[in-house]
């Protein structure tokens, strides 16, 4: 059996809910049915109730105290340490349960230890299936300020569009001060719905990129005034499951 390492702990939230969607899609998938495989009268070899899953959490603070001072040589320096921990304790491929850390994705899939599953290839994939060609993306200020999407993106003839100043500042401070706190208000909802359709009003946008593991916490509705949402989160745990597998 795989076994997957997780970084969390960026949003302790979210890190929960990749552990719960992880264990849950890959009973359904083992099963095959529906069915749990504690409830299979015969089941393989292969079949477990859970899959192999060890999560590092790290210090969400220092990170966003590095990314504020553009210090990406010490944000990537500390997840390769703590990618290099999972892989000592018997990870055989890692993720990272966080949008924003992947602004250092490249270096980090350059010289760890193990293989990583990037949650924006994933997202790019998953819009590419859907069709969409211009799509919104929602995350903290470093995230929708940061090429890393837009450049995955781009290479499958997709457009990210981005809130403007005004707007990128709302949901940043939301995000910080709310949604990485376990606080979901419905006026902050209401506030995120209402960009939501000035992005579709102004921007034209098919499709929006929940680009924080904390905004499905939130939004938890599959789309807006016709506006799909793609969840990141759900979108990776499809595709660590399927690593774990494989």
């Amino acid at each position: 059996m795989k076994t997957v390492g997780i970084i969390g702990g960026v949003g302790p939230e979210s890190t929960i809910e990749y552990y719960r969607l992880i264990i849950e899609a890959y009973r359904e998938r083992q099963s095959g049915s529906g069915v749990s495989p504690v409830d299979s009268p015969a089941p393989d070899a292969r079949t477990t109730t859970n899959p192999s899953i060890i999560i590092n959490s790290v210090d969400v603070d220092r990170l966003l105290a590095w990314m504020k001072k553009e210090n990406l040589t010490a944000v990537t320096d500390y997840l390769l340490g703590e990618l290099e921990r999972l892989a000592r304790a018997g990870a055989n491929f890692g993720v990272i349960a966080a949008n924003t850390p992947h602004i250092v994705f490249d270096e980090l899939q350059r010289r760890a230890p193990i293989p990583l599953l990037s949650i924006v290839e994933a997202t790019r994939d998953e819009a590419k299936a859907r069709g969409l060609k211009r799509v919104g993306l929602f995350g903290t200020r470093f995230t929708m300020q940061a090429p890393f999407y837009p450049k995955v993106f781009s290479r499958a003839g997709m457009q990210i569009i981005v809130p403007n100043d005004e707007e990128q500042s709302y949901i940043h401070e939301k995000y910080l001060g709310e949604l990485l706190k376990n606080i979901f208000s419905p006026e902050t909802r209401e506030g995120l719905l209402a960009i939501v359709d000035r992005l579709r009003e102004r921007d034209r946008i098919e499709g929006l990129i929940l680009g924080g593991t904390e905004l499905p916490l939130i939004l938890r509705d599959a789309a807006h005034n016709g506006v799909p949402f793609l969840d990141t989160t759900r979108i990776h745990v499809d595709r660590i499951v399927s690593e774990l597998l494989s």
